[in-house]
């Protein structure tokens, strides 16, 4: 028998894509974040030697 009112699991879904799209996002900043400070410590130990 089908479900009636709502669609199953449409809800659920969205706010499931919503939070892992955050996760995705806070990896991503966190990762560029490691990055840029490495350049930095780079650049400065290279300004340090010469």
């Amino acid at each position: 028998m089908a479900k009636t009112g709502r669609d199953k699991n449409t809800k659920n879904k969205a706010k499931h894509s919503r939070l892992m799209e955050q996760k995705k996002n806070k990896k991503k900043a966190e990762v560029a974040l490691r990055k840029q400070r490495l350049k930095a410590i780079i650049k400065r130990s290279k300004e340090e030697k010469s």
